[in-house]
């Protein structure tokens, strides 16, 4: 992440023209959502600078101090843009307190992304001189084009063996566009179809319409043909070893919603209640797993999961007195077997997968799934979370209420 000297932000500052600068005065009012748009403009870099933007805040619009009084309180709040799922795919961002002009102000550093067009609210947001607005349709085609020249991450890559017929129209126009696009954005009917699975990276753009790992995954009709990996082995054992007696088992494939969605039910129908009737005044209920934490680490486990080099599934494992979920690839990037777990650590070895399960409602915000498990699992009166990582797996072991 580039760190900017006080010299090079204070041009930026000066600059009423700049492209790569705003300014806001505080973080109260329609701010947050201004401030969300300017980032997402900043990591779509209509104009190729490939260097940082800048949002400047405690600033007013001639670049002279509001007075604004920086407190943690406020750095938290402003640094939850980066992971509150709002903008996707995950913009790359440092919120710093910094003294220019004699005096603290915010600013967030905001860095291109290799992976354009970004969405702020379903809207993807540009900036042109010191105007920022929404992508037109040529604008889109920009985004699209500059993304072609990036290294990409793997979810991204295309697969040279599926054509676009392997993608489901019905579920990503019925489906996947509502979710993804505001209203207004997809009345508009400039783009073809072809064009909307390009800005959805779903394909390698409109004239090379060769599925991506993503669209394969998202709304592919038989994803499996082309990524045999890409499924949950479901194993319900009566015992507490692998060589047990197995009493329900599937493959679950499928794409990426449908697949998560049939793990749902799956779960549901095993899970068993116990009911206190002798405790308490009213009859308690309480369940061997909470479904919440359970949803946790599976969705992570599909979602940090490594498709690249390896066939090898998903393994949800479910014993008489614990739940095991093995999720192939070990930890990524910032995150080590060291500091596996620990609030505020995360990366995201598939970004692109972390925007479609935002967008069909399986995860609300990010960096969060882990601490939710863990509260989850104390409430319900199970024991703590186990990990156990390696460079070739991350396993997470639920152990049964007591």
């Amino acid at each position: 992440m580039q760190r900017l000297s006080d010299e090079a932000l204070l041009e930026l500052l000066n600059d009423p023209e700049s492209d790569r600068a705003e300014r806001k005065e505080s973080f109260k009012g329609d701010a947050p959502k201004k401030a969300r748009q300017a980032v997402c403009a900043f990591t779509n870099d209509l104009s190729g600078h490939n260097c940082p933007g800048v949002l400047f805040i405690g600033v007013k619009d001639n670049g002279e101090p509001s007075g604004l009084e920086i407190t943690d309180e406020l750095l938290r709040s402003i640094a939850d843009m980066k992971t509150d799922g709002n903008i996707l795919p995950l913009p790359v961002l440092s919120v710093e307190k910094r003294v220019l002009k004699g005096v603290e102000m915010v600013v967030v550093t905001v860095m291109p992304s290799d992976m354009p067009p970004v969405k702020y609210d379903g809207r993807i947001w540009v900036r042109t001189g010191p105007r920022r607005s929404i992508a037109n349709a040529q604008e889109e085609r920009i985004l699209n084009e500059k993304r072609r020249y990036k290294n990409l991450p793997f979810d991204i890559y295309p697969v040279p063996t599926s054509k676009i017929d392997d993608l489901s129209r019905v579920v990503f126009e019925a489906e996947y566009l509502p979710s993804a696009f505001a209203e207004d954005v997809l009345l508009e009917n400039g783009r073809s179809y072809e064009e909307w699975l390009a800005s959805c990276r779903m394909i390698v753009s409109p004239e090379d319409t060769t599925p991506t790992v993503l669209g394969l995954l998202s709304i592919g009709k038989s994803p499996q043909d082309h990524l045999p990996g890409f499924c949950i082995q479901f194993l319900r054992i009566d015992g507490s070893e692998l060589a047990d007696e197995i009493i329900d088992e599937e493959n679950i494939g499928g794409n990426i919603a449908g697949m998560l969605r049939r793990m749902d039910e799956k779960f549901k129908a095993h899970n068993r209640t116990a009911v206190d009737i002798a405790t308490q005044s009213k009859h308690q209920f309480a369940f061997s797993y909470p479904a919440v934490a359970v949803q946790q680490i599976l969705y992570n486990a599909v979602l940090h999961r490594t498709y690249e080099g390896t066939n090898a599934p998903v393994r949800f494992y479910w014993f008489n007195d614990r739940i095991e979920i093995n999720s192939p690839g070990g930890p990524y990037g910032n995150v080590t077997t060291e500091n596996f777990g620990q609030p505020g650590i995360t990366d995201y070895r598939n970004p692109n997968v972390a925007d479609v399960l935002k967008t069909f409602g399986f995860v609300q915000a990010f960096g969060r799934g882990i601490a939710v498990a863990k509260r989850e699992m104390e409430k319900n009166g199970n024991p703590p979370l186990l990990f156990q990582t390696s460079q070739t797996a991350v396993v997470c072991i639920l152990k049964a209420r007591i």
